[in-house]
């Protein structure tokens, strides 16, 4: 990934809070079926080395999960906040005309070696995990053990685990810090009067342009 430095965020617990906040990442491997993509769900645990792993599951009809069982790198990709970016925003435009269209966004891209898991107990302690981390906040939290016993050791026979221990890990906020404090200015006044994703990327100028 391209990363200049005024867009360049190394601070692991920053990377960590964009998959933790944005846990569907795209899954990337180049093995002997050649390039495969696809999102997941990842469920991030931070203390389990230097930069932490990650651990998801897939469908069994998948074959993604051989590929992985192929290769000895993949990456996966965490998508946050972004936003088309108007010149019609900036006081350059009307200083100089000078300006184009931009796109802001903030990702992070995490490499490790997969290994996939086809263990029960493994299984059962991901699905329980996974759904507790986006139930927690529910007023009446659903949780694995609501469902039928049968019908989720029905449901585990159907899909893979993987686990991915984080070897390489970087990010990029693109939003806005290269631009003169006025068109950050602008810029961030636009978009807190857009939508909700407008607004989350206005918060983000704001915190990394000093507003």
């Amino acid at each position: 990934m391209y990363q200049p430095a005024h867009f360049r965020e190394d601070r692991l617990d920053v990377l960590h809070g964009l998959i933790t906040a944005h846990p569907l990442g795209l899954l990337v491997t180049a093995g002997p079926g050649g390039l495969m993509a696809n999102p997941v769900p990842f469920l991030l645990e931070a203390g389990t080395s230097e930069f932490g792993s990650l651990r998801a599951h897939v469908a069994r009809a998948n074959d993604h999960w051989r590929e992985l069982t192929a290769v000895d790198e993949c990456l996966i990709v965490f998508q946050g906040p972004q936003h088309y970016i108007s010149p019609g925003w900036y006081a350059t435009k009307r200083e100089t005309g000078k300006v184009v269209p931009t796109w802001n966004y903030t990702i992070v891209e995490a490499w490790g070696r997969p290994r996939v898991m086809d263990n029960g107990t493994w299984l059962h302690r991901q699905l329980n995990d996974l759904t507790d981390s986006h139930e927690q906040s529910r007023p009446a939290p659903w949780k694995v053990a609501d469902a039928p016993e049968s019908f989720i050791a029905a449901q585990m026979n159907g899909i893979i685990g993987i686990e991915i221990g984080i070897s390489r890990i970087i990010g990029k906020w693109k939003v806005s810090q290269n631009r003169p404090a006025e068109d950050r200015a602008g810029v961030h006044a636009s978009l807190a009067e857009g939508d909700a994703a407008a607004q989350d990327m206005a918060r983000l100028v704001a915190e990394r342009g000093g507003l």
